[in-house]
């Protein structure tokens, strides 16, 4: 992330403030997290935030790629051929939590915080960001350096602005 990038604590502010219900009032929106990488970290910078039960219905850290299938219906087919970091598996996760939560929009992360498990052509760093909604999914690709820390905290950023973007673009169509 760039230092322009608000960090994980503004951006799930500005997500708290899009959704937060008025009293008696539904959430406009409602989201989902699926993460691997970040280890819940985008749940918990959501529900950091008084009123966000309002709008999070739930998470669900897929760390092996058992969890992946079972939990959020990632294909055999996908782990297989492109591996549980791969933009097909972050676009079927933030699909699956979708599915699995009921929600408007889902965000999912996949990738290798490191110190080890990384490889030449999928390095430590290497991370996949989805966001889901009923339009479909889009994932992005991002490569973080640091340690396992500076990953999972880069990933959980980048999730949550991208989450935002997808929140931002939907409330200005409705």
């Amino acid at each position: 992330m760039s230092p322009r990038t608000p960090d994980a604590g503004t951006l799930a502010a500005r997500i708290n403030q899009l959704l937060i219900a008025a009293e008696g009032e539904k959430a406009p929106l409602t989201v989902a997290t699926a993460e691997s990488c970040t280890g819940g970290g985008v749940a918990a910078a959501l529900t950091s935030l008084a009123g966000s039960s309002d709008y999070v219905m739930g998470g669900i850290v897929s760390y092996s790629n058992a969890a992946k299938a079972n939990l959020l219906g990632v294909s055999q087919e996908i782990l297989d051929t492109r591996g549980a970091v791969s933009e097909e598996c972050a676009r079927a996760m933030a699909k699956g939590a979708l599915r699995a939560f009921g929600t408007d929009v889902a965000v999912s992360t996949t990738g290798i915080a490191g110190p080890s498990g990384g490889t030449a052509r999928k390095p430590v760093g290497l991370v996949y960001v989805a966001v889901a909604d009923n339009a479909g999914a889009i994932a992005a690709e991002h490569r973080f350096a640091g340690d396992r820390t500076a990953v999972t905290s880069a990933a959980t950023q980048a999730a949550l602005a991208m989450l935002l973007e997808r929140i931002e673009r939907k409330l200005a169509t409705r």
